[in-house]
């Protein structure tokens, strides 16, 4: 079909939606309390020393398939989780943020996983293989972030169905009211 037959064929035709603005990079007006909650960010991110996890990070590759689970976590644990076979309750999508900004929504993410006594999350980092330079920056910085919370149990890089290599299945601690429980329902004391 040439391009004159398709620009005849859709006379007429309107969109189904009005496309969304796109950002235009204008500044964000000093609303009441925006530079104090800028302020709060910023020191949320006491844990996570985003300038030395440039230095330490490992250097893995964009389609590199990772992993890590720490000593205690049950081999067989570990073989079903990286499987995908618990799922996952929960899903951060860490695109399109700056590498402090997805410090702060990492940890932000893991805690408030924590407070609702979520086991399994999935935290989707992307590849990093469209940048010519500093290939995989956010995917090496992401696991060497949760390797150093210990809250994090274990994690792997997820199916291809849930992000493949450009997302990680997240194993959390349980909490110690999940342990009561669990010692509660199977009499172990």
């Amino acid at each position: 079909m040439s391009d004159k037959e398709f620009e005849d064929a859709m006379k007429g035709v309107e969109p189904l939606a009005k496309p969304k603005k796109a950002e235009t990079g204008k500044t964000i007006k000093d609303e009441a309390g925006f530079q104090e909650k800028r302020r709060s960010a910023t020191e949320f991110t006491s844990k996570i020393d985003h300038e030395q996890s440039l230095f330490n990070q490992e250097t893995v590759l964009p389609h590199d398939i990772v992993g890590f689970k720490r000593p205690g976590v049950q081999e067989g644990v570990y073989r079903q989780f990286r499987l995908g076979k618990y799922g996952f309750d929960a899903r951060l999508d860490l695109h399109g943020l700056k590498t402090n900004e997805s410090a702060i929504a990492l940890e932000s993410f893991i805690k408030e996983a924590l407070s609702y006594e979520l086991r399994s999350v999935l935290v989707v980092h992307g590849k990093g293989d469209r940048h010519k330079t500093q290939k995989a920056l956010l995917k090496n910085l992401v696991i060497q972030w949760l390797k150093d919370m210990p809250e994090v149990l274990a994690y792997h890089s997820a199916k291809a169905s849930d992000g493949g290599a450009g997302a990680l299945y997240v194993l959390l601690r349980k909490s110690e009211r999940a342990k009561q429980r669990n010692r509660d329902q199977f009499r172990l004391r």
